[in-house]
C-alpha cells in the first residue's frame, strides 16, 4: 500500500509451500509418525483468489486509460484512501484503496503476492471465510493509516499483510501437523515479514507502514478467532484431517473485528 506513484516492495517470496497448497497432499501429525492422513480442502479451486486479481488488474487498467485520457487518475480521485473526503462521510474509502495501484510494479509485486497467498490459504480456509479475511485486513490497514497519517494512499498490501499474518496463525495453531517444520516456517515467515516493515521505514520509501501494520493486526486477530483449527477424522475409509472451527466463531471474528476497527475510525471524527 503505496501512497502516490512508488513500487511497493511486498511479502512476494513466503518461502516454504505448505501443505495447504496442495490440497491432496499427505500431511503426517507429529502424534501419528506412522500413520498418513489426507488434508480436505474447503474449497478446491482458489476462486475468489481469481476474481480478486482480475478486479483488481482491471481497476488499473481503469486507472491507467484514466491517466491517457483526462490525465487524471479518476478510480484514486473516488475510491483512494484520502482523509478529508473519509472524514466528509465517504467510508468506502477505507476498503476501496485496496483495488487501486500507483505503477505497473507497484500492482505486480501485490497481485504475485496475492496469487501466491490466495492459492495456499483459500483452499483451507473456504471461499466465503478467506473474503472475509481480504476485506478486513484492507479495511483495518486503511483505518490505521487514516486514524495515525494524513497521506493519500492506495493498494492492496493492506489485504496481503493480512494474508501474511493469518498464513503464521495458521501454522501456528496447526504446528502438530507441521510437525519440526513449523518453527523454520514461523521464523522464515518473520523476516519476510520484518524486511518488508524495514523497507517502509527507510528516508524516501514513500510507503504507508501504518496500512501494512493494520492489515497485520486485522489478520492475526481474525486468523486467531476464526482462522482453521485442524483435527484428525474419517471420511469413509480413510483419516483426514478436518477444520474443526465452529461455523459461529467465523462470524464471530469478523464482526468483532470489523468493530474493533470501526471504533479505532471514529477517533479522528472526534479530534
Amino acid at each position: 500500500m503505496n501512497p502516490t506513484n512508488p513500487s511497493m516492495p511486498d511479502p512476494s517470496q513466503p518461502g516454504e509451500q505448505l501443505p495447504p497448497s496442495m490440497p491432496e497432499e499427505e500431511l503426517q501429525a507429529e502424534n501419528q509418525t506412522s500413520r498418513r492422513v489426507t488434508l480436505k480442502p474447503l474449497a478446491k479451486t482458489p476462486l475468489v483468489t481469481y476474481i480478486l486479481l482480475g478486479l483488481t488488474v482491471l481497476m488499473f487498467a481503469a486507472q491507467q486509460l484514466s491517466l491517457q485520457i483526462a490525465k487524471v487518475d479518476y478510480p484514486f480521485v473516488l475510491l483512494g484512501k484520502i482523509n478529508e473526503l473519509i472524514l466528509q462521510g465517504q467510508l468506502w474509502r477505507l476498503f476501496t484503496p485496496a483495488l487501486l495501484h500507483s505503477n505497473v510494479l507497484h500492482i505486480a509485486f501485490n497481485m504475485y503476492a496475492l496469487y501466491v497467498f490466495g492459492t495456499r490459504l483459500e483452499p483451507v480456509y473456504g471461499h466465503a471465510r478467506f473474503l472475509m479475511l481480504y476485506l478486513l485486513g484492507a479495511f483495518g490497514g486503511n483505518v490505521l493509516s487514516f486514524v495515525l497519517t494524513p497521506n493519500p494512499s492506495l493498494g492492496s498490501s493492506t489485504a496481503i499483510f493480512a494474508l501474511l499474518a493469518a498464513e503464521g496463525m495458521l501454522i501456528w495453531q496447526n504446528r502438530q501437523f507441521f510437525g519440526g517444520r513449523a518453527r523454520g516456517m514461523l521464523i522464515n515467515l518473520g523476516v519476510v515479514l520484518g524486511v518488508n516493515l524495514m523497507i517502509g521505514m527507510t528516508p524516501g520509501s514513500n510507503i504507508d507502514n501504518f496500512g501494512h501494520l493494520g492489515g497485520i493486526f486485522a489478520g492475526f486477530i481474525f486468523a486467531g478467532m476464526a482462522g482453521p483449527v485442524w483435527k484428525l477424522g474419517r471420511d469413509e475409509n480413510e483419516i483426514v484431517v478436518k477444520d474443526d472451527r465452529p461455523a459461529q466463531d467465523k462470524w464471530i471474528g469478523a464482526i468483532l473485528v470489523f468493530i474493533g476497527f470501526s471504533l479505532m475510525a471514529a477517533i479522528p471524527f472526534f479530534r
